[in-house]
């Protein structure tokens, strides 16, 4: 799945589709939480997996969109955006999704909520997951092209 704060609306509509309750107020704060990308006294590194970014969670235009969203942002100054492909040997295995904030606190996604830790040794284990992943990663404009291949692809099922 694509984090909320790099999702077009569609597609955390369809994100949060099975959650039960009004969706509308989630919808609207998680695309107001996208407004801090835009914060230049922040930075981000996003990395997404191959099967992430191409889980057809959307018909294909609007997958095709969301694709777009994805290369958009990586275009922002404060903003490293990757993508690990499939193929290769990477020993190392996600989980769980997962968001570092900082050297002091990780939250952790599952399917049923999210585990937010602040322990030292938590936070250390998933900052040497995600300085591992890194390095695997495409990130620019090698993955700027790649997404808009996946883009294309989608486009032309026009379904």
């Amino acid at each position: 799945m694509i984090t909320g704060i790099l999702a077009t609306p569609e597609y955390v509509r369809a994100s949060i589709a099975d959650v039960p309750g009004d969706q509308s107020k989630t919808i609207a704060k998680k695309l107001e939480r996208q407004q801090v990308l835009y914060d230049e006294s922040k930075s981000f590194t996003f990395i997404l997996t191959e099967q992430a970014v191409r889980w057809p969670l959307l018909p294909p235009m609007a997958m095709a969109m969301q694709l777009d969203r994805l290369a958009s942002v990586s275009r922002l100054p404060n903003v490293r955006l990757g993508v690990i492909l499939l193929g290769g040997h990477i020993p190392e295995r996600p989980l769980n999704t997962f968001t570092l904030y900082d050297r002091r606190l990780a939250t952790v996604e599952t399917g049923t909520g999210a585990l937010v830790l602040r322990d030292h040794r938590d936070v250390t284990a998933y900052l040497k997951d995600f300085e591992a992943y890194e390095r695997y990663a495409l990130f620019g404009d090698d993955c700027r092209v790649l997404l808009a291949e996946w883009s294309v692809i989608f486009a032309r099922q026009r379904k």
